[in-house]
């Protein structure tokens, strides 16, 4: 089944912006030694068999759990000497969030362009902005972290995939992240992302990062041909543990009625 594009078209951009239910829960049987993007050394891809484990994907609302998000985005930053990063509500961004026994194990924020801009233009304006007089409508994630003791692939690419619903609904047609470099090869591997722009000095952070691009249209491909497919698929990417396509047309339909 394919996701129709043309149910949004025209809708408003608070679709999914005060949306604090359940978006979807999902079995893990599977967990990853490591899927923390900043994190010590390239991420970890090896599964290792623990017992099945439920997981609800939401969206932050409040600030209780923002804070809490925080809590673990620290923690898996920390290690790196970064400073904190105290997460929040902003008009041109959503947190997405992983609950596992309601404790949030995994978070990802996106951020879709604004007249703020995004945070990704402090040091990399000039290469954002060629996508933009290009026509691209571009979509930022940042503050990816997943707890280490649970964190799996389907739960990375759930993350992700809500991110990429979230994008769509948004009309952006292309994404970027900002990554330490030892993690290009995971991003290129099992995402499809592309480096632009040369590796910089991120203040914020104080260490080197690549800007990572990837177009929409691509992930809408795999998203097909792979998704929900798992082990099955015999694809070494991560597209396979995105839901399936019958699963994202359920997801979509959630969060266009929370319109009406």
């Amino acid at each position: 089944m394919t996701l129709s594009l043309s149910k949004l078209i025209g809708r408003g951009r608070s679709i999914a912006d005060d949306f604090d239910k359940t978006i979807i829960s999902f079995e893990s049987p599977y967990r990853l030694k490591d899927l923390s993007p900043l994190s010590e050394g390239e991420p970890e891809t090896q599964e290792e068999r623990l017992g099945e484990k439920l997981f609800k994907l939401r969206f932050a609302q409040q600030d209780e759990v923002f804070n809490h998000a925080s809590m673990l985005v620290q923690k898996r930053y920390a290690w790196r000497g970064f400073p904190k990063a105290q997460l929040k509500k902003y008009p041109n961004r959503i947190t997405i969030l992983s609950f596992h026994q309601e404790k949030i194990v995994g978070t990802v924020t996106v951020g879709y362009d604004s007249e703020e801009g995004m945070l990704a233009d402090e040091i990399y304006k000039p290469e954002i902005d060629t996508l933009r007089a290009q026509g691209k409508r571009v979509g930022e994630l940042s503050k990816l972290a997943i707890d280490e003791n649970i964190g799996s692939k389907q739960l990375l690419a759930s993350l992700i995939h809500i991110a990429y619903l979230y994008g769509v609904i948004h009309e952006c047609t292309d994404a970027i992240i900002e990554i330490v470099p030892r993690h290009k090869a995971f991003y290129e591997r099992m995402l499809g992302f592309k480096q632009i722009g040369e590796e910089k000095m991120n203040n914020r952070v104080n260490f080197p990062v690549l800007l990572m691009h990837l177009e929409l249209d691509y992930m809408r491909k795999q998203i097909e041909t792979l998704g929900g497919k798992g082990k099955a698929a015999k694809d070494r990417s991560l597209y396979p543990y995105f839901f399936s396509a019958h699963d994202q047309e359920g997801i979509l339909g959630r969060l266009l009625r929370e319109e009406t």
